[in-house]
């Protein structure tokens, strides 16, 4: 008997409505240390000029906290949205990790001015900046972690993006 799949899913020779599904968009999810999310949020707007969208905080706090933690807080830069998050005993996240093994990759011209300013806001630098077709992205590219264990990828657009700017 043959099998179809359709989207990931099995049908053994059922006659089953193929139904495509669209997706409108990718939102990452970064876990900070507890009670700490609401100072990665302040950092990603000082560091990278992220603007908050949308937050949700939990409806009570424990006793030893000040304020509630931050369930989530969507945050945009260059376009594109993560959620930011307080990883803890009672948080829906899969893994209880902090973010451990993330790396976004963020494009500008001016990649020495961006590494200055995540660093300047409390980001660590890794190495010096270079130039290099092995990066991610080509051209030159920095790194830097920020305080909360996300390693942030600073690099110029790739020379195919640049042509096809420059061809539009």
């Amino acid at each position: 008997m043959a099998t179809e799949v359709t989207n990931g899913v099995e049908h053994n020779g059922a006659d089953v409505e193929k139904k495509t599904v669209t997706f409108t968009s990718v939102k990452a999810q970064v876990f900070v240390e507890s009670l700490k999310a609401n100072d990665a949020v302040s950092f990603y707007k000082s560091a990278f000029g992220a603007e908050e969208v949308n937050r949700v905080s939990y409806s009570k706090r424990k006793a030893d906290q000040e304020l509630p933690g931050l369930l989530s807080a969507e945050i945009k830069l260059a376009g594109t949205s993560f959620i930011v998050s307080d990883l803890s005993d009672d948080s829906n996240a899969l893994v209880k990790t902090v973010s451990s093994g993330m790396v976004f990759c963020l494009e500008t011209e001016d990649v020495e001015a961006a590494v200055e300013k995540a660093v300047k806001a409390g980001a660590v630098a890794d190495g010096e900046i270079s130039e290099g077709e092995g990066a991610c992205c080509g051209g030159r590219v920095g790194k830097v972690t920020d305080p909360y264990g996300v390693v942030w990828v600073i690099c110029t657009p790739s020379v195919a993006k640049k042509s096809a700017n420059v061809e539009a």
